[in-house]
């Protein structure tokens, strides 16, 4: 069901640019030619490999290179993907939408949508599973993996649609969920912002662009925020729900917040939390956060893949207790690392194992602060895996935490996890150690 042909009205008549041909730039063509079939589209990406296989026709024209946003000129609407960074762009921005954009506008009622630094997936999946396992009409769509285009026709008017956003995909949007949670804002993708100001003004279009009857669901920070829009706001920090924390799957204070996050979010859209409390003690944690791998070796391997900041590698230290070995760094954003040095100065770990460029900035600012702890370079896994072996201890943890991206080695944060996992359930000590 396409709620009110809004999305149509938008794009109908109109010659249309998909700008970026990812994941997302082929679910918005697979739309368009279902939907639209006689439009005039462009697709611009600057690889030419993103269009192999591609069929193109008299309505289709493709462009690549290093000059693919000119087609932006020939176009009066560009769906632009969450990945294309504007940044620097002489760019008529009148004409910049998105999936997000259109869907927003089109299913706002009907949405429940998280951002933050740190925590939307969980939080995403977590309202999904609550809200599925008591009996609501629920679909999850977004950041977390899914192209929201994708599940238009699975929706109708019962439908509660939990949008997962990234401030990429919030960046360029003209209408808030009904129900916006905002987590934290933490610095992170200046590579694509520029500035962390940027950053924090796209995280805050989640809220900012709500109307009277909409909710905003997030912490002290940011209640002001939804003061000044006049709408509903829940500081989610303040409620407990008479949850019994210690049957929670979830561990750590960080996820406390997402959980009385969700659970204030599922309260806001009018749903009584009691009929969702008793499915909160048989949710799954989310692969490649704080996850525990196993003991092997005698060594316990934690895999928290997903820290690509230093709140992130602080939060897991926090949570699991007595780490021996902390592996840190890889792709450099140029973000500040001191609040992590300050933590690692007062909380030393016995072994701080460091790559790529991030990790050497790390391991220079601890040694300036004096860190006594020590500290070894590693080229890749398989050497920290070397490293780990000629040190270990029986009893000892080992705790992947990198506090950076994953891009100078790995496709994505999930690809260095899954080797991090492999590596950890065939380690063996040496020999007498």
């Amino acid at each position: 069901m396409l709620s009110n042909n809004t999305i149509f009205k938008r794009l109908r008549g109109k010659r249309i640019l998909i700008l970026g041909f990812g994941r997302e730039g082929k679910s918005s063509l697979a739309f368009i030619q279902k939907f639209l079939p006689h439009a005039i589209v462009g697709i611009a990406d600057k690889n030419e490999s993103a269009f192999k296989d591609l069929n193109v026709n008299a309505n289709l024209k493709i462009y690549f290179g290093e000059n693919y946003f000119d087609a932006i000129n020939d176009y009066d609407i560009v769906i632009k993907t969450p990945g294309i960074s504007l940044l620097d762009k002489d760019v008529d921005l009148s004409k910049i939408t998105s999936q997000t954009d259109l869907f927003l506008e089109a299913y706002h009622s009907q949405i429940i949508g998280i951002t933050g630094t740190k925590g939307k997936s969980t939080t995403s999946t977590l309202i999904y599973h609550l809200l599925k396992e008591s009996g609501n009409d629920t679909i999850l769509a977004g950041n977390i993996g899914i192209p929201i285009f994708d599940i238009i026709e699975k929706i109708n008017n019962r439908t509660i649609i939990v949008f997962e956003l990234s401030a990429h995909q919030l960046q360029f949007i003209h209408r808030s969920p009904h129900i916006g949670i905002l987590l934290n804002v933490f610095e992170e993708h200046l590579d694509h912002f520029g500035t962390f100001e940027a950053y924090r003004d796209a995280k805050l279009n989640i809220i900012r662009k709500m109307g009277e009857m909409d909710w905003a669901v997030t912490n002290a920070e940011f209640c002001y925020e939804a003061d000044k829009m006049m709408v509903h706001s829940l500081n989610y920090q303040y409620y407990d729900f008479d949850v019994n924390w210690d049957d929670v799957p979830l561990k750590g204070d960080h996820n406390r917040l997402n959980v009385k996050a969700a659970l204030c979010a599922i309260y806001a859209f009018g749903i009584p939390v009691a009929d969702v409390l008793p499915h909160l003690y048989t949710f799954q944690p989310l692969e490649h956060r704080q996850e525990l791998v196993g003991t092997f070796g005698g060594v316990t391997f934690y895999n928290d893949s997903i820290s690509t900041i230093p709140q992130a590698a602080i939060a897991a230290m926090q949570t699991i207790k007595n780490v021996t070995f902390l592996l840190l760094g890889g792709y450099d954003r140029e973000i500040d690392y001191s609040p992590l040095i300050e933590y690692l100065t007062k909380n030393p770990v016995k072994h701080i194992l460091y790559t790529g460029k991030a990790g050497k900035r790390m391991s220079e600012m601890l040694q300036d602060a004096g860190y006594q702890g020590d500290i070894k370079n590693f080229k890749d896994l398989n050497e920290a895996f070397e490293i780990i072996k000629s040190l270990s201890k029986n009893g000892d943890i080992c705790l992947l935490s990198p506090a950076a991206a994953s891009y100078d080695q790995y496709k994505n944060f999930e690809e260095r996890g899954r080797l991090f996992k492999d590596l950890s359930r065939s380690f063996l000590p040496v020999s007498g150690s």
